[in-house]
């Protein structure tokens, strides 16, 4: 039934104006349509990213959104020349080395948002 549907993204923002600098300059996502209800939608490839206003930050501890890229090595190092901060892990079943974990059949590199949303940069291992 929901096999075919479009998904968008709902990404809560406290400061709409920081959260769209940051997706829009250092992320390089076009910039996105502002609804009537304050929301700032994004078109992507085959889905969609939604911005919210929120009163309060979030306080999600999981990835709210993962990009898949074809070299995560070059994304992550353009990103980082743009000011983009990458997390780095040393849990158990869970390390970065460098920026990126290995996990199984993909490589994976965390970032916060401007607003503490996770977001991630994934390459499938082939």
């Amino acid at each position: 039934m929901l096999a075919g549907s479009r998904v968008t993204t709902m990404l809560p923002v406290v400061d709409m104006g920081r959260a769209r600098a940051f997706y829009e300059k250092k992320l390089g996502l076009r910039p996105g349509t502002q609804r009537p209800n304050g929301e700032v939608v994004y078109a992507l490839e085959g889905t969609t990213v939604a911005l919210y206003p929120r009163g309060q930050p979030t306080r999600a501890d999981h990835t709210a959104l993962s990009f898949e890229v074809k070299d995560l090595a070059a994304e992550v190092q353009q990103l980082t020349g743009r000011g983009v901060t990458f997390e780095e892990y040393d849990l158990p079943g869970l390390k970065t080395v460098n920026k990126v974990c290995v996990l199984g059949s993909e490589k994976a590199a965390w970032f916060k948002d401007t607003e503490g949303n996770i977001l991630c940069l994934h390459e499938d291992l082939k």
